[in-house]
């Protein structure tokens, strides 16, 4: 009982805290068949691996857009930061123009900004990541676009807490 009274008496202590609050933000690691999703806590301190969307069905593009749409009103996104995947010496390449066909057809579907966010070599850094927490290979698969869209949303809002 005691320890239920210290956990109530700590729950009504966070509570009374005049917590600043900050919009909640996704990110994206869009591909051809798959799309990671990641998303912030309320404090805007960490991005979390939230969601894999497969993209292997017909109508795949649309149910996509219609997945994501849903989790920006399930979690009440203020903001969208996709990952730009321009080549490692800068320029733009075919998959570019397709992230960008992709975003255009996001706005159509959520009402919440969207930002570009270079995506440089976060696949590597979701494997790296999943090697390192000891998921075999063979199962990174379903969480590296996730983990990569984490390490997307990280550093847009470690550039923008100019950290």
């Amino acid at each position: 009982m005691k320890k239920f009274a210290l956990a109530v008496d700590f729950f009504l202590y966070i509570e009374s805290l005049e917590v600043n609050l900050k919009e909640r933000i996704m990110g994206l690691d869009y591909g051809s068949k798959t799309i990671g999703v990641a998303i912030s806590d309320a404090l805007g301190l960490t991005a979390q691996p939230f969601e894999t969307i497969e993209r292997n069905a017909e109508n795949k593009l649309r149910r996509s857009l219609a997945r994501i749409a849903e989790i920006v009103k399930e979690k009440d996104i203020k903001k969208i930061v996709v990952g730009l995947p321009v080549n490692m010496d800068g320029r733009s390449g075919e998959r570019v123009a397709l992230t960008l066909e992709f975003v255009e057809k996001l706005k159509s579907r959520v009402d919440v900004p969207i930002i570009m966010q270079d995506e440089r070599l976060t696949t590597k850094e979701a494997d790296e990541i999943l090697d390192e927490s000891g998921v075999k290979k063979q199962d990174r698969k379903q969480f590296i676009d996730q983990v990569a869209a984490s390490i997307i949303l990280k550093e847009y809002m470690e550039k923008e807490n100019g950290q």
